[in-house]
């Protein structure tokens, strides 16, 4: 028995859930998986999975044993990524929102691919949630409050957010001077289908946040449904700079109470503590970082715009 390979194929069991799931990302014959793990628990002498028709899950000790195997599998890759080549290589999974791919990550990711030749990119552009674990993604890229202690945060940078409307909701309700000006408005409300939260307005005043209490003609749980129904006419939203930049240019959404900003917006990018290691989420993070610091990025508002 290749222990090497039959904690790797273990460890990608737990993380997917299931023997077939694991075959599959492996490139191996589901049958060959199901002989290692046989051969695996035989050499151990215990039990690692529970397997009912539905679902594998981990035993107690299959449990224990999974946390000392992805520990030493992420020692190995990252002494074998020191003494056999500096130069990542394999499948790197990342999820991020589709605006921030779309907008920013893919016009700028040849030059990452041209300094990794080895790395193989599967990017995923959604808001969905993602259990990284079962999910079988190495890094995702998330904006707004992220907690989970079970992930490394890693800050990207702070998002300036703006106020927009269209000009024609502009002509029929008029221009807002002021927060006091509002009475009368309505917003575009976005809400989480995950959590179910709603997200009206926000306006940073000092150290507080003002919530103004808006009426509604419409609610839309995605970025690019929040951005098309305010084109249409539907309200006042509020959206990083970088996503209605464009649109600005175009005259299809005008910038309003600019002396009012919303609260700036966290980008930051997470991953499993087993994987911080790795040196594919390395590169890839770190050049997020640098990216993400450069005005051409359209994160941080330039300024007198």
């Amino acid at each position: 028995m290749d222990r090497f390979n039959a904690m790797l194929v273990f460890t990608r069991i737990v993380e997917l859930g299931g023997f077939a799931r694991a075959a599959d990302s492996l490139q191996l014959p589901r049958a060959s998986v199901t002989v290692m793990i046989k051969q695996l628990e035989a050499h151990l002498g215990v039990q690692l999975l529970h397997r009912t028709t539905r679902q594998v899950s981990p035993t107690l000790d299959g449990a224990a044993y999974y946390q000392r195997c992805v520990s030493l599998l992420a020692d190995l890759e990252e002494a074998e990524g020191v003494f056999r080549s500096r130069q990542p290589k394999g499948t790197l999974r990342v999820e991020m929102p589709a605006a921030v791919g779309r907008l920013v990550v893919l016009p700028a990711l040849p030059e990452f691919t041209d300094s990794y030749p080895q790395l193989e990119l599967e990017i995923g552009l959604n808001d969905r949630p993602v259990d990284l674990i079962r999910d079988g993604v190495d890094c995702v890229v998330r904006a707004g409050l992220t907690v989970d202690d079970s992930l490394v945060a890693r800050p990207l940078v702070q998002m300036d957010q703006v106020t927009r409307a269209s000009p024609a909701y502009l002509q029929a309700h008029g221009v807002p001077q002021s927060l006091d000006d509002l009475g009368g408005h309505q917003v575009v409300e976005y809400f989480s289908s995950a959590s179910g939260k709603r997200y009206g307005l926000e306006f940073q005043i000092g150290d507080q946040v003002h919530l103004p209490d808006l009426p509604k003609r419409l609610a839309v749980n995605s970025a690019e449904g929040y951005l098309a129904a305010c084109v249409a006419g539907y309200g006042l939203v509020q959206a990083p700079h970088y996503h209605v930049a464009q649109l600005l240019r175009e005259g299809r959404l005008q910038e309003v109470l600019s002396d009012c900003l919303p609260p700036r917006l966290a980008l930051t990018a997470l991953y499993p503590q087993h994987r911080q290691l790795s040196p594919r989420v390395r590169v890839f993070v770190d050049w997020l970082v640098d990216l993400c610091a450069r005005p051409a990025s359209g994160f941080r508002r330039p300024v007198g715009s």
